[in-house]
């Protein structure tokens, strides 16, 4: 009997992941795996990006977990530089245009994975593709962004347009490049994943650093020189000098083709699938990574989540269920956490506008703390604000900046969400001590302890 074929459309991390755990459970005489990927690398960090732009990876190659020519040698039909612009799913087929020779063919399949991944947001402004303007998806980004900085001219001004994770990172690294940076955000405050409160914190250290914030700013146009290239953006009425642009303004699910071919969007435009990853309504179409949207299991809702961790578990459970096993991905908690120079950032859960949005009443705990004890040496200050149910004091969501292993305290938190505990459950947590590492109690459970007091005392109001 003639082996299967599946194919695949995304050539890193989700499709690619999909493509090996399948090749592990299935050899080539039962499973036939072609895969179409329309850049230059494959299976590579886009996350590390901003790290490799600063100097902080030494180049690209430090950030591909597997070449195609590895995926090659484990009997993976792996096309480069060759993009799906067409999938037809009554004839279970997909059509490919090569990106350097212009040739275009059609490839059936008996099983389909769509890993498109997500595309910068890129406003429809006078100036917007002019040269010198960047978005940071892909590892070809990234070198388009770096030979741009290499050729700036003395002044070395560079704007960023938006102050989420990718905007403060990116700004991070021009400033280790040398620029005068600027970033333009049309929030209240930088970081919009926190609440205004906690991003005022981020500001004040990006301020700290020569980052120049300028908040409330809704860019309007981009301006060029005589040669074309950018020479400055324009927002809120005022004009920002700028050899370079770099859009940090967030990214959208890439799902042209599969819109186009009448798949099912969720509200953010991305795929939906089921628990399984399957398409909803399509028994042999798996998608997964930056084109799918998720399972709030806070909201109860979906959300659209740009993150390797999700794409790459993603990839675990398609490639599982293409070849026959199974495997499920019940949905997330919305944790992240960034940097901006020491300054760590990190957020779980909802915050205050998303638990509204959702029709829930919580209360509000804030609480200052270090990140060791305070009489150990380099003890340095942390924020921790937590958000909890009203009356049932079930835990929403946490925010974390501060320094000195700020970050990595709100996986406690994300794994109370996953369970469902309340503040009262958090605060006896059996967590590490020692004077290097946390006060007696630990910031998070200071936070619990004071939401606990919030939620008693708006159970008697």
């Amino acid at each position: 009997m003639a082996a299967e074929r599946l194919v695949v459309i995304g050539g890193d991390a989700a499709g690619m992941s999909a493509a090996s755990q399948a090749r592990r459970l299935k050899g080539p005489g039962e499973l036939e795996i072609v895969a179409f990927e329309r850049g230059g690398f494959t299976s590579y960090s886009a996350c590390g990006i901003p790290y490799w732009v600063g100097g902080d990876v030494a180049g690209p190659d430090e950030l591909i977990a597997r070449t195609p020519e590895e995926h090659r040698a484990r009997a993976i039909d792996l096309r480069m530089r060759t993009e799906v612009t067409e999938i037809d799913v009554a004839g279970r087929r997909v059509r490919a245009v090569e990106r350097d020779g212009g040739e275009a063919y059609w490839t059936g399949y008996d099983k389909l994975v769509i890993a498109t991944g997500a595309r910068p947001v890129r406003p429809a402004l006078p100036g917007m593709d002019a040269p010198g303007v960047h978005g940071v998806q892909t590892l070809d980004d990234g070198q388009a962004l770096l030979e741009t900085l290499d050729r700036a001219p003395g002044d070395r001004r560079a704007v960023v347009v938006g102050a989420g994770y990718i905007g403060v990172e990116m700004a991070e690294a021009l400033l280790k490049h040398g620029f005068e940076v600027t970033v333009v955000n049309r929030g209240e405050q930088p970081m919009a994943t926190l609440d205004p409160d906690m991003g005022r914190l981020v500001h004040e250290a990006m301020d700290g650093l020569g980052i120049t914030t300028v908040n409330r700013a809704e860019v309007t146009s981009i301006r060029t020189g005589p040669d074309g290239r950018v020479r400055a953006v324009v927002a809120g009425g005022t004009e920002y000098p700028a050899d370079v642009v770099v859009l940090g303004i967030g990214v959208e699910p890439e799902t042209a083709p599969a819109r186009e071919a009448g798949l099912p969007l969720g509200p953010h435009g991305g795929l939906l699938t089921d628990l399984s990853m399957r398409v909803v309504g399509h028994e042999d179409i798996w998608a997964g990574g930056d084109c799918v949207e998720v399972l709030d299991l806070v909201a109860g809702r979906t959300r659209h989540i740009a993150l390797g961790t999700h794409a790459n578990k993603h990839g675990q459970v398609i490639g599982s269920n293409v070849a026959g096993g199974y495997g499920t991905f019940p949905g997330v908690v919305g944790t992240a956490v960034s940097k901006v120079c020491d300054l760590e950032i990190a957020r779980t859960g909802l915050r205050e506008k998303d638990a509204r949005a959702v029709g829930l009443r919580f209360v509000t705990a804030t609480i200052e703390s270090t990140g060791r004890a305070g009489y150990y040496p380099g003890a340095r200050p942390m924020t921790v604000k937590m958000l909890a149910e009203y009356r049932t004091g079930r835990l929403l969501g946490v925010q974390i900046v501060g320094r000195d292993g700020a970050a990595k305290r709100v996986d406690v938190a994300a794994v109370a969400l996953t369970a469902g505990m309340t503040v009262e459950q958090m605060t006896a947590l059996d967590l590490g001590y020692a004077p290097p590492f946390s006060p007696v109690w630990d910031p998070v459970l200071v936070a619990a302890r004071k939401a606990v007091t919030a939620v008693r005392r708006a159970g008697t109001a």
